[in-house]
């Protein structure tokens, strides 16, 4: 069935956790509005104006495959999801409209913000495999079965692009069935909305993309249509498949699809070519031993600012994407790089309605004017930059290996701690040698600060607030940052840099050595709330944690006889 965007409730009345929201006897319907009232709906568009017709259909139809794919995922998320859809979409009171609202903000009856708490009367606990792998299967018991396969056949298990379903007859029960075969009617559909885009586009490079990535939906093999994405040139920047691992808090294997349509800011793109020129520089002076660093990096990467049109599955669910670094699969990062995609539209937002009030509340008042949107922009950009530098393909007791098999479900948090605090080391590093201004200095560090408290919010359960809580904790305990006695923060210069170099060095090195019980022991000690921070962030409940959006220059694509929305303008610098 279509996806629609309901609208939240009218007055923002708390951002708190749901335990805190639960404190005062409220009706259900007034907790769920306020639950969903955490995510400020937003207008999220981009001027087409000066597009083709054809191209305007282009865009059309790739918003039509993304509806597919997003319930597509809602399948992979949980396999009772899709009849829970149907029973709330049948709920016309409102408490049901509210349950409906947040149900489709979160993609499933669990509340994202709230270490997927459940909100909806009879939800059973969230799978930490999703709909990857058989109900109730432990980790040990899937572990126990990959050993007992034969060593040819253990790679498709660990494959991106496969589940494991229950299987009468199949050694000790279980199979591994390709993405193709198991959302075979939904692939078909979508890859049959993309050859018809590919028939009306006159961009050759979008062409080759988008029949190659409908030939990769039916035959499960992604490369030749991933080296596709990484080429596509012209003002329409689609991104659909499947990709991140996040989902999948068992093992992080497996790929959930998701779809980002988009159209490119050739201005802003231009400008920040000059990053990737500096990669090779900065691997060469990464802080961890040098045989860990890489003597040559795959292929110039490209760097890429768009601006959100519609994005579905994967990628909108709960908080909203600000940018990201794909492909994942180690081949094509090897040999190609990997593509940086800046969600410019979406991060102006994020600092106009998020990161803006944070910081007049856990930023001193004198430092509160270093807070920079040039700042917040460069640390995204370069943050996606540094997921393709450092350790990847590894070396385990002489066994070839990737860093994300040998971490498992600590890989998620850690990578992205990794970019985090290393990207900021490659800004420093950057500064030093004259690329980017020396103004930039303190505004990188007072931004971050704030913008620490924006991303902890996500709650530690999730990847980027985990990773967040790690490198918090890491700076206040070596001095970094500092938590004053009227209840913010601050940064210390003297030692941030150090603190910022040796969070790196821990955090590779882990990588590197592909040592999955440090890696543990990491997230267990510095991935916390502790109460100093909690009681900043006690403070922030008249804020909106991220947005909702409002996707207008879709919805009028889809009907173009309705009255052209207004873009909506850039947030205040």
């Amino acid at each position: 069935m279509p996806f629609k965007f309901f609208p939240a409730a009218l007055v923002v009345l708390c951002c708190a956790p749901l335990a805190a929201l639960q404190e005062t006897p409220v009706s259900d319907t007034l907790k769920l509005q306020r639950m969903a009232s955490r995510f400020a709906p937003t207008d999220i568009g981009a001027d087409v104006s000066k597009l083709s017709a054809a191209d305007r259909q282009v865009l059309a139809k790739l918003i039509e495959a993304s509806k597919i794919i997003d319930g597509l995922f809602l399948r992979q998320v949980w396999a009772g999801n899709e009849a829970m859809l149907m029973d709330l979409a049948r709920d016309q009171s409102p408490e049901g409209r509210a349950r409906l609202h947040y149900f489709l903000i979160n993609k499933g009856p669990w509340s994202r913000l709230d270490h997927h708490e459940p909100f909806v009367p009879g939800a059973p606990p969230k799978p930490e495999g999703a709909n990857y792998y058989p109900p109730g299967i432990s980790k040990a018991d899937l572990e126990k079965w990959v050993q007992s396969l034969p060593e040819n056949a253990r790679p498709r298990v660990t494959s991106f692009f496969t589940v494991i379903r229950n299987a009468t007859g199949a050694p000790n029960g279980y199979s591994i069935v390709p993405y193709n075969v198991e959302y075979q009617g939904e692939l078909t559909r979508a890859a049959g909305l993309l050859r018809e885009a590919a028939a009306l586009t006159t961009e050759p490079t979008l062409k080759t993309f988008l029949e190659k990535r409908a030939d990769a939906f039916l035959t499960n093999d992604y490369y030749e249509s991933d080296v596709a994405w990484m080429e596509i040139k012209g003002v329409i920047e689609p991104t659909i498949g499947p990709y991140e691992v996040y989902e999948d808090e068992l093992f992080n294997y497996k790929a959930a699809f998701e779809s980002y349509i988009t159209v490119q800011d050739e201005g802003e793109t231009a400008k920040l070519q000059k990053f990737a020129s500096e990669l090779q520089d900065i691997e060469d002076h990464l802080p961890i031993d040098p045989k860990y660093r890489n003597p040559r990096l795959g292929g110039m990467a490209p760097i890429v600012v768009v601006n959100e049109i519609y994005a579905a599955g994967d990628g909108n669910r709960g908080v909203q994407t600000a940018a990201f670094n794909l492909p994942n699969d180690e081949r094509v990062i090897r040999e190609k790089g990997a593509k940086r995609v800046m969600l410019k539209n979406v991060q102006d937002a994020k600092f106009a309605k998020t990161l803006t009030p944070i910081s007049k509340s856990v930023l001193a008042p004198t430092d509160q004017k270093d807070l920079s949107f040039e700042a917040f922009f460069t640390h995204i950009v370069v943050h996606e930059l540094m997921h393709g530098l450092g350790p990847h393909g590894i070396a385990v007791g002489g066994r070839q290996t990737t860093v994300r098999q040998e971490l498992k479900e600590t890989y998620s948090f850690l990578e992205e701690a990794k970019a985090d605090i290393s990207a900021l080391f490659a800004i420093q590093h950057m500064i030093d040698k004259g690329v980017l201004p020396k103004s930039l200095e303190r505004s990188l560090y007072t931004t971050f600060l704030a913008s620490s408290f924006r991303s902890i919010r996500f709650g530690v359960n999730e990847a980027h607030g985990k990773g967040i809580a790690v490198q918090l904790n890491s700076l206040l305990d070596q001095g970094g940052f500092v938590a004053q006695p009227d209840g913010t923060f601050a940064v210390n210069l003297a030692k941030v840099k150090d603190g910022i170099a040796a969070l790196t060095r821990d955090i590779m090195t882990i990588q590197a050595e592909g040592d999955y019980a440090k890696a543990k022991a990491l997230g267990e000690r510095l991935g916390v709330v502790r109460p100093p921070v909690q009681k900043a962030l006690d403070g922030l409940k008249a804020v909106p944690v991220d947005i909702e959006p409002r996707f207008t220059t879709a919805a009028h694509l889809l009907s173009p006889a309705r009255p052209r929305p207004r873009t909506p303008p850039a947030a205040k610098r």
